[in-house]
């Protein structure tokens, strides 16, 4: 931990995904994940685990856009967290009865996870954390490893189950995001030094992995396959940002201010009802968005009088 660490309860907020038919992006996402739509306008539509703000995935249409380019950076996968084993492996048996293929199943030792991709190719991961004081620990540092899962004992959770699907559990969420970027040490420089993310496990070939309050990651980065490479074109399906949501007024004061002396671009500032924050770019051209709820912000400027 450093000076510049982001408060424990850190976490990401939501995704923005550029996607290249809305409806058939809605079948994938609602219809067979389950989540339920908040808002829908013309070519964009917001969902949640509940239903309900705040959002925690964002499409975008873009019609015509293109795959993104294998060797350009943008997005590894996002990380949709189930709350327990049974809620996984409820959404791995709705996955299987449609008929949906898996890419991987991986035990990490910190999670159990399934990996699939979207209608755009966009990567995700399906996982559920095993309790903290599980996790292995070498060098001070979470020691995640990648092991194959043990499928069948995750569908045993709901063998006996015989509760109709309803869509996903409404404790989901975005547990991490995973980027590929063209270099490890600019990353490293932009999400821990700035940023304020911890790094948590630094010994995978070619990966970096941080967080804050201890989790195992937030945010992974990597280079496996786009070490120099540049950022995908405009009109590429894949990620428009992910947003990491700070729940301390002055922590994210703070690292805005940070962030402006680093001379790093504020590329856009957006405030609603409920929240405010503004857009920067990792060294990458990953779009990172920093959020601040409004009632929190309001504790750090209460109203005169």
């Amino acid at each position: 931990m450093n000076s510049t660490s982001l408060p424990a309860d850190t976490g990401i907020a939501n995704v923005h995904l550029q996607v290249a038919d809305l409806e058939r992006s809605l079948e994938f996402y609602s219809g067979i994940l389950g989540f339920r739509q908040i808002h829908r306008e013309s070519g964009s539509a917001t969902l949640s685990a509940t239903g309900t703000s705040p959002e925690q995935l964002r499409l975008s249409e873009h019609p015509g856009a293109q795959p993104k380019p294998a060797r350009t950076t943008g997005l590894y996968h996002v990380a949709i967290r189930l709350p327990d084993r049974r809620a996984l492996a409820r959404l791995f048996q709705q996955l299987l009865q449609n008929n949906i293929s898996l890419q991987g199943a991986a035990d990490h030792r910190v999670s159990e996870a399934l990996y699939l991709a979207d209608p755009d190719d966009n990567g995700l991961e399906l996982y559920v954390d095993r309790p903290r004081e599980l996790w292995p620990v070498f060098d001070g540092q979470v020691a995640m490893t990648t092991q194959q899962l043990n499928v069948n004992n995750l569908l045993a959770e709901v063998q006996d189950d015989r509760e109709p699907w309803m869509g996903i559990d409404k404790g989901a969420d975005i547990g991490h995001v995973h980027l590929q970027v063209s270099d490890l040490a600019q990353a490293e420089d932009f999400y821990h030094r700035l940023i304020g993310l911890d790094v948590t496990q630094r010994s995978y070939p070619g990966a970096l992995f941080l967080s804050a309050g201890g989790y195992h990651h937030h945010v992974g980065v990597n280079t496996w396959n786009s070490q120099g490479a540049p950022p995908p074109p405009a009109d590429a399906t894949g990620l428009v940002s992910f947003a990491i949501r700070v729940p301390d007024p002055a922590a994210w004061e703070a690292l805005v201010r940070r962030l402006e002396d680093a001379g790093l671009p504020i590329e856009k500032r957006s405030e609603s009802s409920d929240w405010t924050s503004v857009l920067v770019r990792d060294p990458s051209q990953n779009g990172v968005e920093l959020v601040m709820e409004r009632d929190q912000l309001a504790r750090l400027y209460p109203p005169a009088g």
